[in-house]
């Protein structure tokens, strides 16, 4: 069916569940892709464009886009469903995608026992025990990439946070200092991020992608120096990521590159988003700016941000989760499904695209009041009711949520703390839209003012 058919495609399917027909999975009519078309080219968004597809049709809907025909799926019930109750239903596998090409055999796209064993090897370097000893790392190199700041000329923000994301990761996780090398590898894992990023390639499979090979060929051959390195001054002692992985017996070289690129580009793009626009928000909002700044004065003072320091900090830590409720770093996932599936009354047919939506979840109008809104204080602790199981999910759910979550949640507050805490910073006032990339960034850039706090 089109996704501009003009019927109400809510025709009865021939197959019956227990309470009744099932119904076929309702697609926009004519007039909804018009006003989704005019969205789009309003807010330069694809989000907007599904915002008019859930408001017309509701939680499940879909799309046919030529080879694109994906299920979406939203909600705290439909997110319960697919990260929970019919997962074993539902593949992370996408043979074919360009995130299953690039990843290879990456904990992200693996399944069943493949992704258990995997993630066990991984779970140690990113224990919550280990944080502590991750902190400095984490404000020094924040402090090295902010060392280069002028007053004298804006800063972008979107890429000043890639450059501290990156050598954080790195340096954490690998134990290597990517400072020589962080400027020689920035344009290509932009260009990799490109290659995974919604595109084309979702409606033309085929489509050229030029460039490509010659930016994962620098990355590549940037991870298979620092394992060779490694093999050959590994202790038995190291309990970094990288260590953990070349102690493993029988773990080949090409499967601890599928590992560190996964947590590369996974670990340091959806930090990189978060700070980004967290930064972009206390720009917009002076009064949660000043109130930031004056827990991040009274907890640290001219101190260095240490774990238990960061703990203090909770308003900041609303502020951050406010963010990620408005945009995501990961805004949607992806399954396959992999026999037919009965949801709600609806049958969706096995090898279907089924897209769960975070960032329709976390504004849908039912669970979040005033959604559109940036309020730090749904968060705190006069807020009230919390919101519903599932309704919040900035790091997904169920037992294959984001293994780097409570990595990604000090960074957060360390990495911010420390840039509140040394520099005033203003927008320019230049515009920013979200863009669905491989995470979802503001776009162009954001654009401060900075200058060093007296």
């Amino acid at each position: 069916m089109s996704s501009l058919d003009t019927r109400n495609a809510t025709l009865l399917a021939s197959d019956e569940g227990a309470n009744g027909p099932f119904r076929e999975v309702p697609t926009p009519t004519a007039e909804a892709g018009r006003r989704a078309l005019r969205a789009l080219l309003q807010q330069r968004n694809i989000l907007a464009a599904l915002r008019v597809f859930h408001e017309e049709l509701g939680d499940v809907f879909g799309l046919s886009l030529g080879a694109f025909k994906p299920v979406f799926m939203v909600g705290p019930e439909a997110c319960r469903y697919v990260l929970v109750t019919g997962r074993h239903d539902l593949l992370w596998r996408p043979e074919g995608d360009p995130v299953t090409q690039l990843l290879r055999h990456g904990l992200l796209v693996e399944d069943g026992e493949s992704h258990d064993g995997l993630r066990r090897q991984l779970n140690p370097s990113l224990h919550r025990k280990r944080l502590g000893g991750y902190v400095e790392a984490m404000w020094r190199n924040t402090d090295r990439v902010t060392a280069k700041w002028s007053p004298d000329r804006p800063v972008d923000m979107l890429v000043e946070m890639r450059r501290v994301a990156l050598l954080i990761v790195t340096e954490t996780l690998f134990k290597v200092d990517l400072g020589a090398d962080v400027e020689r590898l920035f344009p290509a894992i932009l260009t990799t991020l490109r290659y995974i990023s919604p595109g084309l390639w979702t409606v033309w499979p085929g489509i050229p992608r030029p460039g490509f090979r010659r930016a994962l060929r620098t990355v590549d051959d940037f991870l298979y120096h620092i394992i060779a390195a490694r093999r050959e001054s590994a202790t038995d002692s190291d309990d970094d990521m990288l260590g953990l992985l070349v102690n493993t017996p029988g773990m080949s070289d090409d499967l601890i590159r599928d590992q560190l690129l996964t947590i590369l580009i996974a670990g340091h793009d959806t930090s990189t988003a978060l700070l980004a626009w967290a930064l972009y928000l206390l720009g917009k909002h002076p009064e949660v700016m000043q109130r930031v700044q004056a827990e991040v004065d009274a907890a640290l003072g001219d101190a260095v941000p240490t774990l238990e320091r960061v703990v203090e900090l909770t308003y900041l830590e609303q502020v951050i989760d406010e963010t990620m409720r408005l945009y995501p770093p990961i805004h949607i996932g992806n399954r396959i499904a992999a026999r037919d599936l009965h949801f709600e009354g609806y049958r969706i047919p096995a090898g279907t695209r089924v897209v769960y939506s975070i960032y329709l979840t976390h504004r849908h109008k039912a669970h979040w009041p005033d959604p559109e809104r940036f309020d730090p204080e749904r968060f705190g602790p006069q807020a009230g009711q919390k919101p519903a199981p599932y309704a919040y999910l900035p790091f997904g759910g169920g037992p294959r949520n984001c293994i780097g979550a409570a990595f990604a949640q000090v960074e957060g507050k360390v990495v911010l703390s420390r840039i509140v805490q040394n520099f005033e910073f203003t927008l320019t006032g230049s515009k920013v839209h979200a863009h669905m990339g491989a995470t979802l960034e503001p776009r162009p850039g954001v654009m401060m003012h900075v200058r060093p706090r007296s």
